[in-house]
Order: C-alpha cells, then structure tokens, then sequence
C-alpha cells in the first residue's frame, strides 16, 4: 500500500519527532482490520519514535478498524475509525506529526480561542477518502484536539460505516457531528468551524482582548490572488501589512485545473494556494486566517475588529474578498465540485473534451458558457429555470445555430449524481408538466451569478445593486484610505490573472496615497488603543 519513495518521505518527516506516538488499535474482527494494522505498521517502521499497539480501549473507540493517537503514553483525542488513505493520508501524517511537537500552522488567535473551550465536545467527520475538502476539516480538528484536552475528534471513512451513514441520513461530505448533533456539512473549512464554535459560545472571543498588533500600514482583506498580489507588493515596499483571511487561497482552492494563468502551463488550484502561501512567507506579513472581518470603524486611523474578537488599527485598507459562485443548493452539488461540478468554464472547460456536460442558467453568463464550451465538448446542455431565456437574443441566436447546444427552458435541476466519485447525470423537472426526467452527462457548470463577499462593506463604502464595490481606475473606493482589487469589484472579466494585476494595482494605489497623505494616529485614538 504505501511505496518506497512514501516511507522514505515518512522517514525525513519522523526526524522531527520529539515525542513517542503511538497507533492504538481496537482489538476485534474485521475483514479490513489486517489491512489498517499493516497499514499503520509499515508508516512505524520508519522511526523507533512510532509504535503500534493493539488493545481493547474500553468504549474509546468505535471498532475494531478504529485507532487513536498517543503522544508519549498520553490520549491526544484523535481518532480514525477507517483506514486513512487516499486525501486522509495527509491527515494522518500531520497528526502523528503535530502529536510529536511539531509546530501547528494555526494563527495564535485561533489557538486562544481553542483553549478557551471548557465544555467537552466530541467531533465525528464523516469523509470519503475521494473528497479533496474532507482533509482540510479533518486536520483542522485534529489540531483543536491537540490544544485543547477538552476536545476529541473522529474520522470516519462514510464507505466502511454505511449504517451509520443510513441511520444518520448523510447525503455528502464532509459532515460534522458535534456531540451528536449536525454541526456543519457541505463546504466546511477552518473558518466555518471557528465561526460556528463563536456562535456557540460568543464569551469565547474574550479570550483574545489582549494583546493586538501594532499599527499596520496596510491590512489586506482577503487572502486569494489579488489579496496575495496586494500584500507582497505593499510588503516589497517596505510597509508594515497584515493579511485577514477566512480561507487563504478562496476559490481557487476549489479548481482543480488551471491552464491559463500566463507563463505557468499547467497547475491547480491547491498547488497555486501552496505557492501563494510559499511567497507570502518570503516576506514579514502577518497572516490572520480562519477569522473574518466584522467591521470596519472609518477614520484616519481604520479599526477592523475580527470575528475572533481581535482589533487591527491600520492607516489602509485593501479588500479583496473576492466573489463565489452562486449555488444550486441541490443534492449532489457541494460534494462533487471538482469531480464533474464547476463553476468556471474557462477554467475547467478543457477538462470535459469529448463529452457530454450542462450547463445551468440562460443569462448571459450561461449561453456564453454554453458558447466557450461548444467547441470543445461533444453536446452542451443548457437548463433555464424560467420559460424564457434571459440572455441578450444576439447570444441566443449563436446558441441556436449551434448543431451541439441543446436548450431546455422551464426546467428545474433537482440534483446531480455520481458514480464512482464521478458526475454521470443530472435530474430535473419539467415545471410544465412536473415530469422528472435524467440525463445522462460528465460535468455540470452552474453559471447562475456570481456573489460579490462584501457584506460587511455595506456600510462602509459604495456598491453596485449587486454588491461590487466600486472602484476607479486606481482602486480607490468611495472611502478615503480604503481601496479594492479583485472580483469583489465592479471591474469586469472575474479570472485568476486579472485579479492579480488589480491586486498589485490596489497596492501601488496604497503606497501613493500614505506617501500623499500624513496618516498618523490622532491622541484621541492612541488612547482608544
């Protein structure tokens, strides 16, 4: 199961180690249990410092294809009931890793905040080793275990407990279980988990009104392509810049093929965040991630105060918090982003060369989908909710003449399925008649609108009706000081590329304004500091 090149790669990351950790298997009988404890068995064989033990835990574990971790004889609260494979081998590496000493990559803040839970709470993530998103979930917890005693967390592989994935009526991944009760499912990442424990216990946030950090030149809300240009461009100038960010990398974690950012002729989207992340650390920026902004006090000074109960002063502003995709918010959608369900055609058109795929939404993002997409798959399907399209009829009459492009009106798409990790069709209804009918296809594109993520801007600067911010040929906004990039903006064309040029753009736009403008703190605001 695992290679040469693997368990030689485990045997450099094991140098590291500080402490013991043990595998503590369930003991029982099961047909995959001989596979998990050679499983676990090979990756301890690589260090003296790693052990695999098996003994009854009496009731710590579900089965006997369970284990937790020790950490030098002493529970750390994580668990797996499966066998971690596939995306979960990083899950597992980590956690034996983090278990041993090696440093978190969570934000100080967020560790405050984790410590201070005091009521118990049991985390099960249901997964499937197929799913690129489960993992996030799944380490992030893995770490909140390790900091807090309080807290304990379990993989469980949905393809080994199927009753359980019967019984509890769980139709994707990941889920989140807390203490026996949905906690959080679908699109799940640290941040939506730091959020949710707030909105459970808000005195949470009082644990984080301590130190704060000094005053920032400029504070870059966001973390994706143009916040990451906007923060090494301030940073390369010599300024004092921090990065708030709920996901760092944004959407473009969720695209798995990227053929058109200039100069780099293939990658992805996490492997685009990784080398984001990568150029980030080459430079003193702060990163605060996980958390979000809740407000934003004008002034000369701007205070931003942080879901985690932070405050930032800063002298600039720059958001550039991007945009996401409109959902269907239909069975099958969330959990097959990536295998067959996308958002940009652009981007991950290529990927279906040959075959069948849809696209839902007659606007104009949707025909000109339709349009991109024809000359590169075998048949375009298009499905309009209402009985008319809503397209300009100069895009339509294009759609029309095509012999591959087949328009379906007054259909409502119901849900997406899939076969072996893959789409294979979508069901819809004829709201004519209340037919449900399946066509069989490889991808969906769901082109119904994109959502500006600027509502906490609301008050702050001027937006279009549908939420962009606007800005003018230099990023400034309506506010002085504070200034936007990216797809969060009314500048037309939302890819990759060009939100990085507004990015480095918004930057320079900061760096002529605070050497144009004295942008010092007032008496009154060192005190309120």
């Amino acid at each position: 199961m695992l290679t040469k090149e693997i368990l030689q790669a485990l045997k450099s990351y094991a140098e590291s180690m500080q402490k013991n950790v043990t595998f503590v298997v369930q003991t029982g009988e099961h047909s995959k249990r001989e596979e998990l404890v050679k499983f676990l068995s090979d990756i301890a064989s690589v260090s003296e410092k790693l052990n695999v033990e098996e003994r009854e835990t009496n009731g710590e574990l579900r089965s006997s294809i369970s284990f937790l971790v020790e950490a030098d004889g002493e529970d750390t609260g994580i668990r797996f009931s499966g066998i971690p494979g596939g995306h979960e081998f990083n899950s597992l590496v980590l956690a034996m890793l983090h278990a041993s000493g090696t440093e978190l990559k969570l934000d100080d803040s967020v560790q405050t905040l984790v410590k201070a839970v005091k009521e118990p709470l049991n985390f099960e993530v249901f997964i499937s080793l197929s799913c690129h998103n489960c993992p996030e979930v799944v380490q992030a917890l893995n770490q909140f275990a390790l900091i807090n005693p309080n807290i304990k967390t379990e993989m469980i592989d949905g393809g080994l407990y199927q009753n359980l994935i019967q019984e509890r009526d769980i139709q994707g991944v990941p889920s989140v279980y807390l203490n026996g009760e949905l906690f959080a499912n679908g699109k799940v990442d640290g941040s939506v988990l730091i959020n949710k424990l707030i909105e459970r216990d808000p005195s949470l946030k009082e644990a984080n009104k301590g130190d704060a950090l000094p005053l920032q030149d400029v504070t870059v809300i966001g973390g994706g392509p143009a916040g990451v240009a906007s923060a090494i461009y301030c940073a390369r100038k010599g300024l004092k810049v921090a990065i708030v960010a709920e996901t760092f990398g944004g959407q473009v974690k969720d695209t798995m093929g990227i053929e058109n950012l200039i100069s780099v002729p293939k990658t992805t989207g996490p492997e685009l965040v990784g080398n984001l992340m990568e150029h980030v650390r080459d430079y003193d920026i702060t990163l605060k991630e996980h958390v979000r902004v809740d407000s934003i006090e004008k002034g000369n000074i701007k205070t931003i105060t942080l879901s985690s109960g932070e405050q930032i002063r800063t002298r600039t502003v720059i958001v550039a918090t991007g945009a996401r995709w409109r959902e269907l918010g239909v069975p099958g959608e969330r959990e097959n982003v990536g295998n067959g369900v996308a958002y940009c055609p652009h981007c991950d058109g290529p990927f279906f060369k040959g075959k069948d795929v849809a696209v839902i939404g007659g606007g104009n993002s949707g025909i000109e989908a339709a349009l991109d997409l024809a000359g590169i798959v075998k048949s375009v399907t298009v499905f309009e909710f209402m009985p008319e399209l809503k397209a300009d009829q100069v895009l339509i009459n294009q759609a029309e003449k095509r012999d591959n492009i087949t328009i379906i009106k007054n259909a409502a798409t119901r849900q997406i399925t899939a076969e072996n990790g893959k789409v294979n069709a979508i069901e819809y209804q004829d709201r004519s008649t209340n037919e449900v009918h399946t066509r069989e296809l490889a991808g969906v594109f769901v082109q119904i609108g994109l959502v500006p993520n600027s509502q906490f801007m609301k008050d702050t600067v001027e937006m279009t009706q549908y939420g962009e911010i606007i800005v003018d040929a230099k990023c400034h906004t309506s506010e002085q000081g504070i200034f936007a990039a990216g797809d969060v903006t009314t500048v037309p064309y939302k890819q990759i590329v060009i939100s990085m040029g507004e990015g480095a753009k918004a930057s320079l736009a900061a760096f002529e304004y605070l050497l144009s403008h004295e942008v010092v703190e007032t008496e009154d605001e060192s005190e309120a500091a």
